[in-house]
């Protein structure tokens, strides 16, 4: 299964930004806008297992993360405080058996990012000018 990343724009409006000496937004910072991605390897070799890991990686997705891979989750997030609540969330949804990573990111180390079907590189998807938040 393959996702596409939506592209964000952020209305400064909604977070209190100061703007530019001409009253334009400011240009976001790549280094303050964060992906959180989640990894995760759960059990599911019974019913009630199956059952939990369906329910986390059905939770992942009401917060807003999006299906990368099948234990591969990742979520745009407007900065680092925002990137750790998130964090705290995912830590509450999580199954007490299994194995799950949380790493968070910059959007500049994000740009970095390969993508390979087969051995056929993508084209790498540029970033929007202007993002915003939903």
């Amino acid at each position: 299964m393959f996702c596409r990343i939506r592209a964000f724009r952020l209305v400064s409006d909604e977070v209190n930004v100061a703007r530019g000496e001409d009253g334009s937004p400011p240009a976001l910072s790549g280094y303050r806008i964060m992906w959180l991605c989640v990894f995760f390897d759960l059990p599911v070799g019974t019913p009630k297992q199956r059952k939990a890991a369906t329910r986390f990686r059905l939770k992942l997705l009401d917060l807003g993360f999006e299906m990368t891979q099948y234990s591969v989750y990742l979520r745009f997030c407007a900065g680092k405080e925002q990137a750790e609540s998130y964090e705290r969330k995912v830590e509450e949804a999580m199954p007490s058996a299994g194995k799950v990573h949380i790493l968070a990111i910059t959007d500049k180390q994000y740009e970095n990012i390969r993508t390979y079907r087969g051995r056929n590189r993508e084209q790498s998807l540029k970033n929007p000018e202007q993002f915003a938040l939903f």
